[in-house]
């Protein structure tokens, strides 16, 4: 008798784990936040759009997928607005110089960022990714989650899938 194993479908061991086949997601997990966020800092603080994740294998990638409502800055001239990924304590990736602006903080020109990372967390314990927010150069304020009539939703989220390697 033959047994074929071509792992399609992974491969269950005797310790119950799964192995599953390149590519593959294993797990996703999601965070959302809906409050506005503020900040004239230059040092960025936390928008408390954040998820963690445990990843089943040392090997595995994860893929952030960040979609931030209601960003931008309230003044057309001042500063930029930068926009981080953060793992645990540490920045991965930035984003600047979001073309959102609004010329003065009750008006509706905010809009949305979306974008993705794949990172390589190399370990199997709790890994937690945060979107950090930052105004860039004087006179600027940065805004996440900013809400106003014209906008039916002001929540971000952020989507971690883990992705076998």
């Amino acid at each position: 008798m033959t047994t074929i194993i071509d792992g399609s479908a992974g491969i269950t061991f005797p310790n119950s784990t799964v192995q599953a086949s390149a590519g593959s997601v294993l797990q996703v997990v999601q965070g959302s936040y809906s409050t506005q966020v503020t900040t004239t800092s230059l040092t960025p603080v936390t928008t408390n759009v954040t998820a963690s994740i445990t990843p089943k294998f040392s090997t595995s990638k994860i893929l952030a997928i960040v979609n931030l409502a209601g960003c931008g800055k309230n003044n057309l001239t001042a500063g930029s607005v930068a926009y981080y990924l953060y793992k645990n304590a540490s920045s991965v990736f930035v984003s600047t110089d979001v073309a959102f602006y609004n010329s003065s903080n009750a008006g509706g020109n905010f809009g949305n960022l979306s974008f993705a990372y794949l990172d390589s967390p190399a370990t199997t314990s709790s890994t937690t990714y945060t979107i950090y927010i930052a105004a860039v150069g004087s006179g600027a304020t940065a805004y996440a989650q900013n809400y106003n009539a014209s906008q039916a939703n002001n929540t971000s989220t952020i989507t971690l899938m883990e992705i076998a390697a």
